[in-house]
């Protein structure tokens, strides 16, 4: 009787061990929706086109077609399992994070989400939902943007989220979605230069008290890995060879190299979502790291348009005033920390 009882206790720690090693695994994934916008018309933001009146005729029918869509992507993902930690970019508020992890696909995960409001004209934000289970949140803050130069200027503020993941690993996760091309690569480009100074120094203060913090960099650059603002300015590359801790590695740089794109004007490819991580995550540390060849975007077919020459690219929401019924303009990226 006895011998059985070991033999049982002994297959239930092999059970749980093996529960606990498929547990580990915490994907992270960044996405910009393409303007996940409400019906309401907010007098303080400029959303009239996003309503059911509007130049969009943006109504429920649309709004809830987009959430479908979504939630569909976001759990598409990973087959095994819904993201652990998702950032988001172009959402209007948090009620429309409420809308998105109330969808089918995606409430059983119970997402919590840090958000703040930014001061973007458009009232766009960004944000970040998690599962409780597997991150513990800890506190969140902004970096406001205020241009010297142009002080009527409003831009999305960067998200700035902590918390544990494991017993001990503590996790710096910005969010960013950094001001457009519009006018032209080379006339916007300071703008993205000064957004990119703000976010390293934030990045070097929380690594002057510890230089072995966990650093999650995340979002919507509209500038590619091998760009000023985040190559010169941020000093994020592909530098394999490095053994500081603080350095920075650019997970999509090598994808972009290689001619791979989260975006696709007019037939060009462009890696405007980026996924950096300190060197603290990859040097062999102990608690979770991830590897230098760990990113990857998303793109599959179900999501994507073919065009009349064959080639798939985002099934976007709308073309300028154009109603598509797509998913989003971008591909989410995304990669896995491991145990």
């Amino acid at each position: 009787m006895l011998k059985k009882a070991l033999l049982l206790f002994i297959a239930t720690l092999i059970c749980l061990s093996s529960f606990s090693k498929g547990k580990k695994d915490i994907t992270v994934v960044f996405y910009n929706v393409e303007n996940l916008f409400d019906t309401i018309n907010h007098p303080d933001k400029r959303d009239n086109d996003f309503t059911p009146m509007g130049k969009l005729q943006w109504d429920t029918r649309r709004y809830n077609d987009k959430l479908s869509k979504l939630s569909y992507v976001l759990s598409s993902i990973n087959k095994e399992k819904l993201p652990e930690i998702i950032g988001l970019c172009e959402i209007e508020n948090k009620e429309v994070i409420k809308d998105l992890i109330g969808q089918e696909r995606l409430k059983k995960e119970n997402y919590r989400i840090a958000h703040s409001e930014s001061p973007d004209k458009r009232g766009i934000d960004c944000a970040l939902i998690y599962n409780k289970r597997d991150f513990k949140y800890l506190k969140h803050e902004t970096i406001n943007i205020e241009f010297p130069w142009e002080k009527e200027y409003k831009t999305r503020d960067i998200l700035y989220v902590q918390g544990l993941v494991g017993r001990k690993d503590t996790l710096n996760i910005f969010v960013n979605h950094w001001p457009s091309r519009r006018g032209g690569q080379e006339k916007s480009e300071p703008n993205r230069v000064f957004v990119a100074k703000q976010l390293r120094k934030a990045v070097d203060a929380i690594q002057a008290k510890n230089p072995f913090a966990k650093i999650i960099i995340m979002g919507d650059f509209n500038d590619e890995p091998t760009d000023k603002a985040v190559k010169e300015i941020l000093k994020a590359d592909n530098n394999r060879d490095t053994d500081n801790p603080m350095d920075l590695y650019n997970l999509m740089y090598d994808l972009q190299i290689n001619g791979e794109g989260s975006y696709n004007y007019r037939g060009d490819w462009n890696m405007l979502d980026n996924l950096i991580v300190s060197n603290s995550l990859l040097s062999g540390l102990r608690g979770y790291q991830t590897l230098h060849n760990a990113g990857r975007i998303y793109r599959n077919k179900h999501i994507c348009y073919k065009n009349k020459k064959g080639d798939y690219t985002p099934s976007r929401t709308f073309g300028g005033p154009k109603y598509y019924g797509g998913f989003s303009d971008h591909f989410p990226i995304y990669f896995k920390l491991k145990k």
